[in-house]
């Protein structure tokens, strides 16, 4: 498929940047709840051992989207598909924003993470145009933005939730979202595709089938299921310690450790870099290692807040260089397929989400948060052993 205007072998740093925050904007309208779950809980009666279905359902419903909607970036103007899927996320966030009931809630919430998925559309856009000896970089710039947004999402919403309430963080979002949408209109290429006799059920049947054919966007999902489980595991439930006595966090404080994790993501931006040069599988392995490591100084959490904060940094820093590191790999392969690839792989990225999700809250509740690290370091693990098995 192709398109009529001149290919575009090069990305500049101002559109990379463009891309990276437009990223971290969508992205963190599915993340924005994790700080709030303790508040979500007390004010729609909904249980700590259950609160994590708000997580979870967002998350399903992203995965719907990775299937149904950023396919459709190998069909249609790419520019036009973000700007109108923005717009809709606007109307969602607005939604949520004003839920009256949990039912209400959790069904704009979930709209917002079928939504969400425009950041694939712009993962794989950026990968599109850039030149192959530069889309590790672009890939390592635009996903950190992800990576990034993922994370102050905490941060954002604890602020705004103290100074105004948590409705203010959906409201606040899309009014940004909608300027968002007009900065990329204008910003954009303005490239045309081609008529295509590929119809939309045939371009879902590729997506199928492109996992079926490809060994390694198999091996590199499932690694990208297993460390996103991992990522989720601990940002879900880890309000829930730190708003209980005796620790007893604002929702602010609470948020403001998402700026670590931004130090760990940021340092692992240039991991598309190694990939170019031929380091995947190495990368790969050290930051697994890493991952494990991590669930150690998080296991004291409750005694030393210096030990969350050297665990953040590490964990986060090992699922970004992982995170790169596969799109890397995977994206290399059928550039002309990118969308679909990317949305086959993310698949595994909301499966891992929304299992972490639901399985940190429930396990926080029976088993504490040192259960919760056992659970994280148990996953961590069987993402070594996996790599060890598949990585020849």
């Amino acid at each position: 498929m192709h398109t009529r205007s001149i290919p575009v072998t090069s990305v500049s740093r101002k559109l990379a940047l463009l891309f990276a925050v437009a990223c971290g904007m969508s992205v963190a309208n599915i993340y924005y709840a994790h700080p709030l779950l303790d508040e979500l809980s007390r004010e729609f009666g909904i249980a700590h051992s259950m609160i994590g279905i708000i997580m979870t359902a967002t998350q399903i419903c992203y995965a719907l989207g990775l299937f149904l909607l950023v396919p459709l970036g190998d069909l249609l103007n790419r520019r036009l598909l973000i700007v109108c899927q923005m717009l809709l996320s606007v109307v969602a966030l607005v939604v949520v924003g004003t839920a009256s009931t949990s039912t209400v809630l959790i069904a704009g919430i979930s709209v917002v993470g079928l939504l969400a998925v425009i950041v694939q559309t712009l993962v794989a856009y950026a990968a599109t145009l850039a030149a192959p000896s530069e889309r590790g970089r672009v890939i390592g710039m635009v996903t950190s933005g992800v990576v990034i947004g993922i994370l102050l999402a905490r941060t954002v919403a604890g602020i705004l939730t103290d100074l105004a309430g948590w409705r203010s963080v959906y409201l606040v979002s899309a009014a940004l979202m909608f300027l968002m949408a007009g900065t990329l209109f204008r910003a954009l290429p303005k490239a045309e595709r081609e008529k295509s006799d590929l119809s939309y059920s045939k371009l879902l049947r590729s997506v199928i089938l492109l996992f079926v054919q490809e060994r390694n966007l198999r091996i590199r999902g499932v690694l990208c299921m297993l460390i996103f489980t991992v990522f989720s595991i601990l940002w879900s439930s880890l309000s829930l310690p730190l708003s209980a006595p005796p620790l007893s966090l604002s929702h602010s404080t609470i948020g403001a450790f998402g700026l670590a994790g931004v130090a760990g993501a940021l340092a692992a931006a240039k991991a598309g870099r190694l990939a170019d040069r031929g380091l995947g599988q190495r990368t790969t392995g050290i930051s697994l290692v890493l991952l494990l490591v991590s669930w150690l100084p998080l296991g004291f959490t409750e005694y030393t807040l210096l030990g969350l904060i050297i665990g953040i940094i590490i964990l986060d820093f090992a699922v970004q260089a992982v995170h790169v590191t596969n799109q890397s790999m995977i994206l290399s392969v059928r550039p002309e397929s990118s969308s679909r690839l990317t949305a086959s792989y993310m698949i595994f990225y909301s499966i891992g989400s929304a299992s972490g999700s639901i399985a940190s809250t429930v396990t926080y509740a029976y088993a504490g948060w040192i259960g919760v690290c056992v659970l994280g370091a148990s996953v961590s693990a069987i993402a070594i052993l996996f790599w060890a098995l598949t990585r020849r």
